[in-house]
């Protein structure tokens, strides 16, 4: 079957588990690897639920898509989709307030300094708008409008970007046709023993109840947060961030539609001891109260959520436990965890999907043969964690810097965070500025949007804009117009997704 040069190469990949984290898997190897070179074996079962909470997502899904071949407009049809500018957070700072993260800068730059810096120094002397206002994302967004962005850097139209809404089961159903067809084999079943190689200490096969054994040199554990292969197996161990991301549970449930509630933004709305979701597809919308059960009980947990759905309830809620953090490593061994196998990161920011994505480009851009380069997985497992950790740092970002009342915000408020996370408040505090030790999944623009409508207040700018000759109040003004008149002339949303990629009838 292996007629390469390498003795070496892979001849036998096993995924373990489906859903989002095994298909995209499945898709992406395939897409990269000869299946007639190297199998490609996914096993799951039927009886085995998966969490599928993952409904929103973050631009560089977009790129993935691509990347696979797939027709956006295809796909859109095939997961019931909908499109998304960034997310609306409501009463996060305090109760009564709101502000939106967009994908996407606000504004266009137009002088050295950052535009937000010369909106921090204007507003010394005039009454500005919030920093929204000058967002393209934002001003489509709440006008429920939507188009693609276009190549014009002159244009407002090229300043922002967009993800995607849409059923993460439907997701896995589409990517696991288009694994099959290019040769991935797929087998039904429950894991029940795995065998390590005793030499090593790598995983050798796993058998199934029915008795059925699937060797590999490369294993995927995308089994969710049970992480059969990289802590059942091999004992990698777990890094708990509870101390300072304190949810650890959530309830899910999807609602109908209603009337002008299919907004190309996902909403995220703070409550008493935790948080509540609102993602809107084509049949439904998905919605979700992330919770804390140190202050609240589930059954007050549900009778929050069931309170505030837009429509009618679709399914009873359904309750899922976690623990916020990572594996010590995400490459162990010859086993390689991807998912919520890896670790866990609440949706707030809508990165599970992302983090599966990020492991898989990592995998292959860091590929091995079977003699499983220890150097390989060391750079492996030091991305990983560095991308964990920053992604982490964003999200206590939001629940650091508050003004609410509740006993569990009142804990995030006063919580010593991670050094990284306070060097970065400190700085924004002092001028504004947004600093940063490397690459970044969130860039400067949703720092910014957190920093501001969280009310951690400049006490400065940066002294550069003094010293520019730059009329930056009638720039700032001319953008935030054209930003308004043009979101205007756009299409609804609604009408957009029914033009390009209505949904056809699906069984859900």
């Amino acid at each position: 079957m292996n007629d390469l040069q390498n003795p070496q190469a892979l001849r036998d990949i096993v995924i373990v588990g489906g859903g989002s984290a095994g298909w995209m898997a499945a898709a992406a190897l395939s897409k990269a690897v000869d299946t007639r070179r190297c199998r490609i074996t996914l096993v799951e079962s039927d009886e085995i639920g998966t969490v599928g909470v993952g409904e929103a997502t973050i631009p560089p899904i977009r790129t993935f898509n691509q990347v696979l071949g797939i027709d956006e407009a295809e796909f859109m049809r095939r997961t019931q989709g909908s499109y998304k500018l960034g997310i609306q957070f409501v009463d996060w700072g305090r109760s009564g307030h709101s502000y939106f993260h967009p994908f996407g800068p606000h504004g266009l730059a137009f002088d050295l300094a950052p535009l937000h810096q010369y909106w921090l120094r204007s507003r010394q002397r005039l009454q500005l708008p919030p920093i929204d206002e000058y967002s393209m994302a934002w001003a489509i967004a709440r006008r429920n409008r939507f188009a693609r962005p276009v190549g014009d850097p002159r244009s407002v139209m090229s300043s922002f970007d967009y993800a995607y809404h849409f059923d993460a089961g439907l997701y896995a159903r589409y990517l696991r046709e288009l694994s099959e067809a290019r040769g991935v084999r797929r087998v039904e079943g429950k894991i029940e023993q795995v065998t390590l190689q005793p030499e090593n200490g790598h995983v050798a096969s796993v058998q199934l109840v029915d008795g059925q054994v699937l060797a590999g040199d490369l294993f995927i554990d995308c089994s969710g947060f049970r992480g059969l292969l990289i802590e059942e197996a091999l004992h990698t161990g777990y890094e708990d961030w509870t101390h300072w991301l304190p949810c650890d549970r959530a309830l899910a449930v999807p609602c109908a539609s209603v009337p002008g509630g299919f907004t190309p933004y996902t909403r995220s709305t703070a409550h008493a001891a935790g948080w509540q979701w609102r993602i809107p597809l084509q049949h439904r919308t998905g919605n979700g109260h992330v919770y804390c059960s140190r202050f609240i009980s589930d059954d007050e947990a549900a009778a929050t959520l069931m309170s505030r759905l837009d429509g009618q309830a679709l399914a009873e809620p359904r309750l899922l436990r976690f623990t916020t953090g990572r594996r010590s490593l995400f490459w162990n061994r010859n086993v390689v965890a991807l998912g919520l196998a890896s670790g866990f990161m609440e949706p707030l920011e809508s990165t599970s999907l992302h983090l599966i994505q990020s492991g898989i480009s990592r995998l292959l851009a860091l590929f091995p043969d079977r003699r499983m380069d220890a150097l390989t997985r060391d750079e492996f497992n030091r991305i990983g964690i560095e991308e964990f950790e920053r992604i982490r740092d964003f999200i206590i970002l939001h629940y650091k810097l508050n003004d609410r009342p509740e006993p569990m915000w009142r804990a995030c408020r006063e919580m010593a965070v991670p050094e990284s996370l306070q060097w970065k408040i400190d700085h924004f505090r002092r001028s504004g500025r947004l600093v940063s030790r490397g690459n970044d999944l969130f860039g400067p623009q949703s720092w910014l949007a957190v920093h501001m409508g969280q009310f951690n207040e400049p006490e400065g700018h940066d002294p550069l804009v003094d010293l520019r000759t730059v009329d930056a109040d009638a720039m700032l003004e001319r953008q935030r117009q054209a930003m308004a008149q043009t979101a205007e002339s756009l299409p609804g949303h609604d009408h957009f997704v029914a033009e390009h990629c209505a949904a056809r009838p699906v069984n859900v």
